[in-house]
């Protein structure tokens, strides 16, 4: 219903596919046969030649844009030649009663005996569902309202981590590490020890390869994932001297899987289609999806709405694809802080995904791990860091790998040590990097009666790890929910009516963060270093 001249700019729809070399085949619509060996012929050249190719079938619409359509409003004299025009079946039909294949008229008779069929299938199936409806007349509930997860050992033997580490930093003989990456390499030798120090990219690497190991299949791709956008992944190394490339996760001796990195063109819509396709065709396997910045997601929105979000409920499809978002504010601008987590808690319903903001490198150590083993595949968004991944006091020891588990909610290490959770009239609880900007400002150390927890799970909600952690705190005045996003932002809005649900009588909950704001953040580092740390202030209640 609208002119071609305005619906593109170029002649033919598929011209755009010759800025990218790949073979163009147009076809007539109208003529079947061609149309079958036009398919027949770009099946063969991608499997022979594996590249992509395009066919452009030239046809119409017989009836607009569906059967209630009228498209002679706009487009009178194209559709007068199309209402004069025969059918394809009927072109079809006639050119093989004229080779004699088929008698005249028996192509009608072929016709009605398939529409038969088709409405014999239809009713059956029609009997089938009315079957299978609930007694009371409704519809049978979704397996998705089902939000519990199955708990899962996520744990691995010390002497199976030690070794993949190893195994991890080998390279074949006359392979020259730059030498930058290589002290940082040797590092992960040493962080297996007792004074610690794993971080992400270890952890990480770490639970790709007992997946590995464990016939899991893992597949990666993003922008810039290979090495990770922050540096700090490194799964392909690269010769300082000539180049060539060395992937050690795919020489693992122990191995009963594949394993494949890519570096995806930054074009979220088409990458992150692609991998859900990927993820839905393969659930045996762990695919990840990354954005080279978390905002860069809003570019998959479509994907994220049409099928992540809702492709249970809408065709029973799931997935245990992964997307790794980096997240937080650090003084970087409104375009590369903020993953929008409000619009995926907006998102989350019926336990259709999950959604957790990580703070130690063992928390997605386990996470990753439960997500490739649990029995009930649903899409993972993780808020993945970006200031965090070389901090020191984010990481992990050995020994929180090999044993506990992925934990919704984390209650404060110094209160729970000290076993002081009756002196503490104030709990602070926050997701993500803040709990950092709040543990190291310099006012923190200076309060008292105050405790600071971390909700790891945004969804589903963990309602009784929440409640538990309240139990704990039988003094408790006042809970602060300390988020450095907006306050019409962040997980704010989504999880109010949770944190109020289990509070104890007489205990308040207040919001601390950035008022309400057009845009995620600040734009210059300045003006976000000082509104990171009026609030941060308010939160310990340290005034300004």
């Amino acid at each position: 219903t609208t002119d071609p001249h305005d619906s593109r700019s170029t002649r033919y729809s598929s011209d755009l596919a010759k800025g990218f070399d790949v073979p163009i085949i147009h076809v007539n619509a109208d003529d079947a046969e061609a149309t079958i060996a036009a398919i027949r012929l770009a099946m063969a050249y991608r499997q022979r030649f594996r590249q992509d190719v395009v066919v452009d079938l030239v046809g119409y619409r017989r009836w607009g844009h569906n059967e209630q359509d009228e498209p002679a409003y706009t487009q009178p004299a194209l559709y007068r030649r199309i209402a004069a025009h025969p059918t394809v079946r009927q072109v079809y039909a006639e050119a093989l009663a004229a080779q004699g294949i088929v008698d005249p008229g028996e192509g009608d008779e072929l016709l009605k005996a398939v529409e038969e069929r088709i409405k014999a299938d239809h009713d059956d199936l029609k009997r089938e569902l009315e079957a299978a409806v609930a007694p009371t007349g409704g519809r049978p509930p979704l397996a998705l309202k089902d939000r519990t997860l199955p708990s899962v050992d996520t744990t691995v033997p010390e002497v199976v981590l030690a070794d993949l580490n190893d195994r991890l930093l080998e390279v074949p003989e006359g392979f020259t590490i730059h030498p930058k990456l290589a002290r940082q390499l040797e590092r992960r030798r040493e962080t297996l020890g007792e004074e610690g120090g794993i971080d992400w990219g270890q952890a990480e690497a770490l639970a790709f390869a007992t997946m590995l190991r464990e016939g899991i299949p893992v597949r990666l791709a993003g922008q810039d994932s290979e090495r990770g956008t922050f540096s700090h992944r490194h799964l392909v190394f690269h010769d300082a001297e000539t180049g060539e490339k060395h992937t050690p996760m795919k020489y693992l001796p122990e191995s009963r899987a594949s394993f494949e990195v890519f570096n995806s063109p930054l074009s979220e819509y088409a990458a992150l289609g692609f991998e859900y396709g990927y993820a839905v065709a393969a659930q045996e396997a762990l695919v990840l999806w990354e954005a080279q910045f978390g905002d860069f997601v809003n570019g998959a929105q479509v994907m994220l709405d049409q099928f992540i979000a809702s492709g249970f409920s809408k065709w029973g499809q799931v997935s245990r694809l992964t997307l790794l978002l980096p997240h937080g504010y650090e003084g970087n601008g409104p375009e590369h802080s903020s993953a929008r987590e409000e619009r995926f808690l907006q998102l989350a319903a019926q336990g259709n995904i999950r959604i957790a903001n990580c703070t130690t490198p063992a928390q997605y150590f386990h996470l990753l791990r439960r997500q490739a083993l649990g029995p009930k595949p649903r899409p993972l968004v993780v808020f993945t860091p970006k200031g965090l991944l070389r901090l020191r006091q984010a990481t992990s020891r050995l020994a929180d790998l090999t044993s506990g588990a992925f934990t919704p909610v984390l209650d404060d290490p110094l209160i729970a040590a000290a076993q002081s959770h009756a002196s503490v009239g104030r709990l602070l609880l926050c997701s993500g990097r803040v709990y950092y900007d709040i543990i190291g400002h310099p006012a923190y150390g200076e309060t008292r009666g105050l405790a600071v927890a971390r909700l790891e799970q945004l969804y589903p909600f963990p309602v009784p790890a929440y409640a538990a952690l309240l139990r704990l705190y039988p003094n408790l005045n006042e809970v602060v929910w300390v988020q450095e996003e907006p306050q019409n932002m962040g997980p704010w809005r989504s999880i109010r009516h949770r944190l109020e649900e289990s509070l104890p009588d007489g205990v308040r909950l207040i919001y601390t963060g950035r008022p309400w704001r057009a845009s995620p953040s600040e734009g210059y580092p300045t003006a976000h270093m000082r509104e990171q740390d009026r609030f941060v202030r308010e939160a310990l209640g340290a005034g300004s």
